[in-house]
């Protein structure tokens, strides 16, 4: 008889917990997952024998290292660095750095394991890892973040490699950061090989790397409308953040015909009734990413639009949304406001940006909701495009990278239809599809291996 024959969810979610105190948001996605996995394995006893489920919510392994800098003023500083390896049965690892003065453990972890899925579902030979520290680049000059990076790199290098683990950014690494880390990586192995992903086109980046995340979101959130005999033309979207993701989002939504009223950042969002067009949207990335200004400025650029400070957008009547800033930043009365307010579809841009009994509210309501393991899987398809150039040494072009980004994301969306579909085919809860579609891949090469 298995070990687990006997635990229901709440017993192995309560493992969970015991063994991960004071980590919320790593349980949060252990939850979000095992909820659906776990009426999918009840009956298939090789998955309770070999603890696979168990055995992928425990990370490979979690390496913390100290990072020691000097700032522009002499003084010695510290930080703390992590990486994340969740689990490597279908590829290597592969998965973001984070540089954000809320980076912790827990973070990482959750970031991780979502990765593992994530990376499952788009079908390349991907593992799963996310990394980072509690560095905060907002503030600091070139110089600043250079000495950080490559000190960071001074201690990560050992533990990543092309055919090991393949980093890439996320919030607060950038190809400035990415550039750096790369330049350390090689200066002290004198190797040049794809360690990173992310990398400046100039010595080995991809084409259309940046746009990815944003741009696979709305061709997910495209194929779902589709579905319906619905398309994103005439619709209006209420996305938040205001970076990379969100902005590409917002570029992809403009060009298939809909309006996009909002964005945001930590100190609050924008509301343009007229709708954010390519040259308002031009302003922003040039706001954002050159002078790293505030989205509160687009309101003084801007006549007609609102700063809401301190709030989120989701309170604004719409069509469409797109949640792109960071993780739980959708909460239980958010998705009530949203769903109230007529909202059809929404695609998660960021990494889990909905709390738990925000998802709930959604499927509860049964509208067009993909979760961010799927939706925003772009980025990381990319990423995995972009190691197979490396390996090549090859460089695909734009227009044969955005038919491979397509396919996938349309991949991606049949592979949770298929296992999240209803029996009388009403209603596709794409939480469960992507949860089983990504966990049997990774489940079933891991029963291959043995007890590894």
């Amino acid at each position: 008889m298995a070990i687990d024959d006997h635990v229901d969810l709440e017993g192995f979610m309560n493992g969970v917990k015991a063994r991960n105190p004071g980590q919320p948001e790593f349980v949060q996605a252990v939850q979000e997952v095992a909820e659906d996995v776990f009426d999918y394995i009840s009956d298939k006893e090789a998955y309770h024998e070999y603890q696979i489920l168990r055995r992928i919510a425990e990370p490979d392994r979690v390496v913390s290292f100290r990072v020691c800098w000097e700032d522009d003023n002499g003084n010695t500083r510290v930080q703390r660095g992590w990486r994340v390896q969740n689990n490597n049965s279908i590829g290597p690892y592969k998965g973001g750095l984070r540089f954000h003065r809320d980076v912790t453990e827990s973070v990482l972890k959750f970031l991780a394991f979502e990765q593992t899925f994530k990376n499952s579902l788009t079908g390349l030979p991907m593992g799963g890892a996310k990394g980072g520290a509690n560095f905060n680049p907002k503030g600091k000059s070139d110089h600043e973040v250079m000495r950080f990076c490559q000190s960071f790199m001074t201690e990560l290098y050992r533990h990543v490699g092309e055919d090991i683990d393949v980093p890439a950014g996320d919030i607060g690494v950038g190809a400035r950061e990415i550039g750096y880390m790369f330049g350390q990586y090689k200066r002290i192995t004198n190797k040049f090989v794809g360690v990173l992903t992310g990398k400046g086109l100039e010595f080995g980046g991809s084409l259309i790397r940046t746009e990815a995340t944003g741009y696979g979101a709305i061709y997910f959130l495209q194929r779902m409308l589709q579905r319906k005999d619905e398309s994103i033309e005439g619709k209006r979207c209420v996305i938040s953040g205001s970076g990379n993701v969100a902005t590409h989002a917002a570029e992809k939504v403009i060009h298939l015909g809909g309006t996009v009223l909002t964005l945001s950042d930590s100190g609050g969002y924008i509301y343009d009734e007229d709708g954010i067009s390519p040259e308002k949207l031009a302003w922003v990335k040039e706001h954002k990413t050159l002078r790293r200004g505030r989205i509160s400025d687009y309101a003084d650029e801007f006549k007609g639009s609102k700063f809401y400070p301190g709030e989120r957008p989701w309170s604004v009547p719409c069509d469409l949304a797109a949640p792109c800033a960071t993780q739980n930043e959708l909460d239980e009365n958010d998705a009530r406001a949203l769903v109230a307010n007529g909202c059809i579809g929404v695609a998660e841009g960021a990494n889990m940006p909905t709390t738990l009994d925000g998802v709930h509210v959604f499927k509860d309501a049964k509208l067009l909701y993909a979760p961010g393991k799927a939706a925003n899987a772009g980025g990381v398809a990319v990423s995995g495009l972009e190691m197979s150039q490396n390996s090549a040494r090859i460089s695909w072009s734009e227009d044969e990278l955005q038919n491979l980004l397509v396919e996938i994301m349309n991949n991606i969306h049949d592979r949770c239809v298929e296992y999240g579909r209803t029996e009388d085919d009403t209603y596709i809860d794409y939480v469960k599809g992507a949860n089983i579609a990504g966990f049997v891949k990774v489940a079933d090469a891991m029963l291959a291996y043995g007890v590894v």
